[in-house]
């Protein structure tokens, strides 16, 4: 217990050490904020997603790569890897989808087999429609998203399923400083059903949101750090609660030219429980660790 107090505590004081030093160069900066661009904030917040669907008719291919590592014993490392075309027909809608690769690296792990693979593993496409636009009275805008996936290798374990995921997420941000400060929040709810290869069938669900800040340094540079509150429930209608966690982290955006860009998050679990276990942490349904790298190139 005392452990995980201090490890908390290590992240909030490398949070907000991190918060002042990018605090110090916005205010630097301050001046130029009013001719910048503006930014599509979908891609801001690290694993929180911004409410951003681009311009009509813009039309982009993303490569985004999600890590996962760390169990409770042995060494545990997974990813996956959306290859993504995304598009924008009109102003309120955008239409996205693709393939999925994932890795796993596994040795020693509770519960999980001995592996080392790479793998095509599915496919996805994902559904987003512009329900509240920002304007200049109005600083807030939603966007709703559902991403429908289809999975032959299990996220977790590596081994070969039929898995089948329905990703619902309200994304939201608000503008709190014209072209500089922007706060982010996602609440997603994301059903899952698993066939294994024995013949089991396995229905799952996550519930949470989160909630992000980034502050714009530069004009082509946004730093922030967000925070998630995740739920596990071993059933797709939230009936059977298994356990949760609190994942917190740094988040990085870079745009390298007006048409190429980079995002990259880490998050850590700086609590968590498992129903019925009292070891600290959550490791059974979520990681240790987890970051996301992702580059898109728009056309």
């Amino acid at each position: 217990m005392r452990m995980r107090k201090r490890s908390g505590v290590n992240y909030a004081l490398a949070l907000c050490s991190a918060a002042c030093l990018v605090a110090s160069f916005g205010k630097a900066d301050a001046e130029d904020a009013s001719s910048w661009r503006d930014l599509e904030t979908k891609y801001i917040f690290g694993f929180t997603t911004g409410s951003g669907i681009g311009l009509e008719g813009e039309k982009e291919f993303t490569i985004d790569t999600v890590g996962r590592f760390g169990k409770r014993d042995g060494h545990y490392s997974a990813t996956e890897t959306k290859y993504e075309f995304e598009f924008t027909p009109t102003q309120f809608i955008q239409i996205e989808f693709g393939a999925l690769g994932s890795t796993h690296s596994i040795n020693g792990v509770t519960d999980l087999d001995d592996r080392r693979q790479f793998a095509a593993s599915g496919a996805f496409a994902e559904l987003r429609y512009l329900a509240i636009e920002r304007t200049s009275s109005n600083p807030l805008a939603v966007t709703l998203a559902m991403e429908p996936t289809a999975r032959s290798i299990d996220e977790t374990s590596g081994a070969r399923v039929h898995n089948y995921e329905l990703e619902t997420v309200v994304n939201a941000d608000l503008e709190l400083l014209r072209n500089r400060l922007y706060a982010g929040f996602n609440l997603l709810y994301e059903p899952e059903v698993t066939w294994a290869s024995t013949g089991e069938v396995e229905r799952e669900a996550k519930f949470g949101g989160s909630a992000a800040l980034s502050l714009r340094i530069a004009s082509n540079v946004v730093l922030g750090g967000e925070v998630w509150y995740l739920r596990h429930y071993d059933a797709a209608n939230l009936t059977a609660f298994t356990g949760d966690a609190v994942l917190m982290g740094p988040t990085l955006y870079i745009q390298f030219t007006p048409k190429m860009f980079m995002t990259a998050a880490w998050n850590a679990q700086i609590w968590g429980r498992e129903i019925g276990n009292p070891v600290s942490l959550n490791l059974s349904e979520f990681q240790r660790h987890r970051a996301r790298l992702k580059f898109a190139w728009e056309f």
